[in-house]
């Protein structure tokens, strides 16, 4: 009995919740790609991002060229150098090598966070204007084309034109 009970209870909260979701759905979609390439500021965040990857790759050129030539001198002299010379300056090429490999772990690192600092507000003006237009035109849900994972589309609305608009672009 308590059993039944619980089934109908079940069954009449799916079945009535059912009846009550059932609302209009209108899709639309973006291609997300195509719309930051057009956004305002994009253009001066990818010059000053250009200008820490040319600061890190001047430095790190630098770095490399210090361990050739301590290479190429270690090479033309280790016949004439005595173990424990020999050892040290080993040590430190080693050193060197290392530290190389240090700053361009770090340099990637802090070039990806770079990346994300400059092109964060664009991104984020950029979900505002999807946000709202979707909001002003009833939109259920907004996809992302440029994503890749969108693999059928039929009776979706692109809202590139609208976003456009919103943000005062042409």
């Amino acid at each position: 009995m308590k059993k039944s009970l619980i089934l109908l209870f079940v069954a009449v909260f799916a079945f009535g919740s059912t009846a009550f979701a059932q609302k209009t759905v209108k899709l639309g979609h973006i291609n997300s790609s195509e719309l930051m390439q057009i956004m305002p500021g994009k253009d001066s965040a990818q010059t000053a991002f250009q200008a820490e990857v040319e600061v890190l790759d001047r430095d790190l050129r630098a770095m490399q060229e210090e361990l050739e030539k301590k290479y190429n001198d270690y090479n033309e002299r280790k016949t004439q150098m005595t173990d424990l010379i020999r050892k040290t300056k080993e040590s430190e090429l080693q050193d060197l090598g290392q530290r190389i490999q240090t700053y361009r772990q770090d340099a990637e690192e802090r070039l990806k966070q770079k990346e994300e600092e400059l092109l964060k507000p664009i991104i984020e003006r950029a979900k505002q204007a999807i946000a709202d237009v979707a909001k002003e035109n009833g939109y259920t849900y907004i996809f992302d084309t440029s994503a890749g994972v969108l693999l059928y589309q039929q009776d979706s609305d692109d809202i590139f034109p609208l976003v456009k608009k919103k943000l005062g672009l042409k």
